[in-house]
């Protein structure tokens, strides 16, 4: 299941930094790094126990070991994860800060919100990919079927009853609906929810027929017999899920995942990045931690700042017509 990408440590890469003549009270702050010793944060723009909250929590826990500081996980909720990235993007250089962000936040807004307060490529750096993750289709007691072709049939004959649950609107789960409803031929809506767990009891007690969402949140449901999982979204079969079989072997030519990714804001000292990418390498090799994120459904990554840039342009580039085509807005 996992997809590893292994680095060695000295062939991480710097990233750029931002310098010209109009920035020369930023290059002031930029020349200074952070102590060695300072603790340094996280921050999440999703609640206490979601899924990223996990992720964060499980890498805080062993960068401290690595960098030999206090590591802190801080909640910045609000307006789909943007609020974390304005608040990052306008905090002080001390004390040290990362942002930990998905699609949502560094894709999908940015093509689609207008007074959006950040621009990804130009005030923050990536540090490190640090998790993907895979979407499913599943579907509640309240809907007739065990295979993804019978979904599809049920929703051209219900076309009123074809709404598909998502965990939050803008998410990439919310365009993976949206999609999952052009193939069957249907203007399927996208019902946002706030987050997977009300979601999820919606679907269970038969209040929303259809749901799209990460594979962390609806495996143990499926594991428990409380929801059917119809396929899901990765490019091959899951080991841990042999029976469940991908969109594509349903007869469905859709693939995607997701991720989880952290990143600096550009203020910080290259030096700096450098350390905390270093330190992100170390621990996402670390067998306890590996342990972990595959107990939470999720494939760790171990990657470099050069790697990681150049694998979120590419998802740009294959996400950015799907976005637009769909015509969403906030």
């Amino acid at each position: 299941m996992a997809r590893r990408r292994e680095f060695l440590l000295n062939t991480l890469a710097r990233p750029a930094l931002l310098g010209t003549a109009a920035s020369l009270g930023a290059g002031a702050a930029l020349a200074q790094t952070a102590p060695q010793d300072a603790p340094l944060r996280i921050v999440v723009g999703y609640a206490a126990g979601g899924s990223s909250d996990r992720v964060a929590r499980i890498l805080a826990d062993r960068l401290q070991h690595e960098l030999g500081t206090p590591v802190i996980v801080e909640n910045k909720v609000g307006a789909g994860g943007r609020v974390s990235a304005q608040y990052v993007k306008n905090a002080p250089a001390n004390p040290p800060l990362l942002l930990l962000a998905n699609p949502a936040v560094m894709v999908v807004s940015p093509l689609v919100v207008s007074d959006l307060g950040y621009q990804p490529e130009q005030d923050f750096v990536p540090v490190s990919e640090v998790n993907n993750y895979v979407f499913g289709v599943a579907v509640g007691s309240a809907v007739p079927v065990r295979e993804l072709q019978h979904l599809l049939a049920w929703m051209r004959a219900n076309p009123r009853s074809a709404n598909i649950g998502v965990p939050a609107t803008g998410s990439l789960p919310h365009f993976f609906a949206l999609m999952l409803g052009q193939k069957a031929g249907v203007a399927a809506e996208a019902v946002g929810y706030r987050g997977s767990a009300p979601l999820l009891t919606d679907l269970i007690g038969g209040q929303i027929p259809v749901a799209v969402d990460t594979l962390d949140a609806l495996q143990p449901q499926f594991e428990a017999g409380k929801l059917r999982l119809l396929a899901v979204s990765s490019e091959q079969r899951l080991p841990d899920l042999p029976q469940v079989p991908t969109l594509r072997r349903s007869g469905v030519d859709l693939a995607a995942s997701g991720w989880n990714t952290l990143f600096a804001p550009r203020s910080m000292p290259a030096a700096q990045v450098d350390r905390y990418a270093a330190a992100v390498h170390k621990a996402m090799q670390d067998k306890e931690v590996v342990k972990q994120f595959k107990a939470n459904h999720l494939d760790p990554v171990v990657s470099t700042p050069a790697q990681t840039r150049e694998s979120i342009a590419a998802y740009r580039k294959q996400w950015e017509p799907v976005i637009r085509n769909s015509g969403y807005r906030p």
